[in-house]
């Protein structure tokens, strides 16, 4: 075989590439992968082909779910400080995020209702519900519900982060802060409301917003934040919808491992809203 052959058939090390880590930062090393990969620990006896899927599925959603709250928190706390140009940023990658949570329900949604019965079992009592950092995304969005720190009661720590979220403004409360600072006539009520209940729609805030959604060259900061929190209530609710979806060609109307109703549960989901006058501004515009 020729040199030109050699080379065409293989990629041949460069000099300067690094071989040796005895003492030196791997990739596995940085990322910590011996942990990471070692944190699959299906329970099926027999053992099930398919579990691993199921639990890779929803740990990859978990980590997807942690940067996202790093993203939101972030965001937060720069509305917070008035700047709202890299506050966008934040929410940008938070859509991106978001994408890729609902399209790895394609890859459960592989699992036939025959497959899924064979591991069902193993998950005992388990259930997606009890995801507390799921559950963090709502409250810092505007579903707030104290009933649910409650599930968190044996997780002390978790059951405080929790109940801290409860009790903090949500990421909408701080925009709508932002606004009242920029001159916006932001209800009084609104910017004073017990931020540990779900948000309820203000008709004087919807008027605010039809001013905006009026002459959006005039206010385009805010217009933009306006349609990149709709874009995000949209997605959570496509996740939401997945969700349901893929729960109902699996399992049907069968009760959740959690003990809900399982797919009327979820359904019920749907109704709920992050951002309600950005929704309810929209007969409005002309």
């Amino acid at each position: 075989m020729s040199e030109d052959a050699v080379d065409r058939a293989q990629r041949t090390l460069e000099e300067g590439i690094a071989k040796d880590f005895s003492s030196a930062m791997s990739y596995g090393d940085y990322l910590d992968l011996a942990t990471l990969l070692s944190a699959q620990h299906p329970r099926s006896e027999p053992p099930q082909h398919d579990e691993l899927l199921f639990i890779v599925q929803h740990q990859v959603a978990e980590l997807w779910l942690k940067l996202l709250l790093h993203e939101l928190h972030s965001a937060r706390e720069l509305l917070a400080a008035d700047e709202l140009g890299p506050a966008l940023k934040r929410l940008a990658r938070v859509k991106h995020v978001q994408k890729q949570l609902v399209e790895q329900w394609d890859v459960l949604a592989t699992l036939t209702p025959s497959e899924y019965a064979l591991i069902r079992p193993f998950l005992a009592t388990s259930s997606g519900f009890q995801s507390s950092q799921y559950r963090s995304v709502e409250f810092l969005l505007g579903n707030k519900n104290a009933d649910m720190v409650r599930v968190f009661e044996h997780d002390e720590a978790v059951h405080e982060s929790l109940g801290q979220l409860l009790r903090e403004p949500t990421l909408y409360d701080e925009f709508l802060r932002y606004l009242s600072r920029r001159g916006y006539a932001v209800p009084d009520a609104v910017l004073n409301r017990d931020v540990t209940q779900p948000y309820r729609q203000d008709e004087g805030l919807v008027g605010v917003f039809a001013a905006v959604y009026a002459a959006p060259s005039e206010h385009w900061g805010v217009y933009e934040t306006c349609e990149e929190l709709v874009d995000i209530e949209d997605l959570f609710q496509q996740w939401r919808f997945r969700h349901l979806q893929v729960v109902s060609r699996t399992i049907g109307h069968k009760p959740g491992t959690g003990g809900s109703s399982g797919v009327d549960f979820l359904r019920r989901a749907l109704d709920l809203t992050f951002f309600p006058e950005l929704y309810a501004v929209r007969v409005h515009v002309e």
